[in-house]
């Protein structure tokens, strides 16, 4: 491929897949303690500013991503690879293939904490929330979504994509009747409970938002940033012949299939060490070692 082509190529990219993943997270976790609150009454506020302080008994809950980081996991993986998107065509017969990079892992920390006016109804609340968010194994779930440079919104099997189709596409007409969603990719993101600050540390992130200290609780999630897709057409196949055995290392002449040496077949001649010739030292027994005066 000349640099002309490959410029060309990488001019063509479409969208960036995962550049909403981050907002989405956030707001998935709203929705999920909104959905789930059970404890009777108005449910309580969700608040992104830690300073804000409610003049009535209303309750709050807050919710403040304080840090992004990178997972060690693919850091340094920076190739073009074959996406896993397949749209129903033959490579071989200039059908669309694409590549990207690999996906940019990262790690989202959010801290939680309540307000109320009661500090009992603060700690009721807590409780609940740990409950709650303890249950959140499936935050986003749904299959993977891919941007073409077209600006098609697909899954990994080629199909427009709908985030509640995880159903298999009708079988093929040659009569197999087996499910072909065997390609689908699905994409998971759920919480965990991580102990990322210290008291100290929270202290001083309430003091630079001009906030009041309250009791609060870290929370991980794990997301995958998927960037643009680059379109080739057609593809490279790499067909290997069929490897030919080996024979094992005792097959050879004067040796048996175990390795050892076959009777009536000459040693092997023993090995030199290199260096300067070794001399070979012998005690004379008849020489008598005690002295005489």
């Amino acid at each position: 491929m000349t640099p002309t082509e490959r410029a060309a190529i990488l001019a063509a990219a479409g969208p960036a897949s995962g550049r909403s993943i981050i907002g989405e997270t956030t707001e998935a976790l709203h929705k999920f303690l909104i959905e789930g609150y059970n404890l009777g009454g108005q449910p309580p506020r969700l608040e992104e500013e830690l300073k804000f302080v409610p003049k009535d008994r209303e309750e709050v809950l807050y919710i403040y991503m304080y840090r992004l980081a990178q997972n060690p996991a693919l850091m340094n993986s920076k190739r073009h690879r074959q996406a896993p998107v397949f749209t129903k065509s033959d490579p071989e017969k200039g059908g669309e293939v694409y590549y990207h990079r690999p996906p940019l892992l990262l790690d989202l920390f959010y801290l939680i904490s309540v307000h109320s006016k009661f500090r009992s109804d603060a700690e009721r609340l807590m409780g609940w929330l740990l409950v709650r968010l303890n249950e959140a194994t499936h935050l986003i779930h749904r299959p993977r979504r891919f941007a073409l440079p077209d600006g098609r919104e697909v899954d990994s099997l080629g199909r427009t994509y709908d985030p509640s189709n995880f159903t298999a596409p009708p079988p093929e007409e040659d009569g197999d009747d087996s499910p072909q969603d065997d390609g689908l990719l699905v994409e998971k993101v759920a919480l965990a409970l991580v102990d990322d600050l210290t008291v100290g540390d929270a202290i001083n992130l309430f003091t630079l938002h001009e906030a009041p200290y309250r009791p609060f609780l870290t929370y991980r999630a794990r997301v995958a940033l998927d960037g643009p897709l680059y379109k080739s057409a057609g593809g490279s196949t790499v067909r290997m012949g069929r490897l030919e055995a080996t024979a094992p290392p005792g097959e050879g002449p004067g040796s048996s299939k175990n390795g050892r040496i076959r009777p009536g077949q000459p040693l092997p001649k023993p090995r030199v060490a290199p260096g300067p010739p070794t001399h070979f030292f012998r005690k004379n027994a008849e020489t008598d070692s005690d002295s005489e005066d």
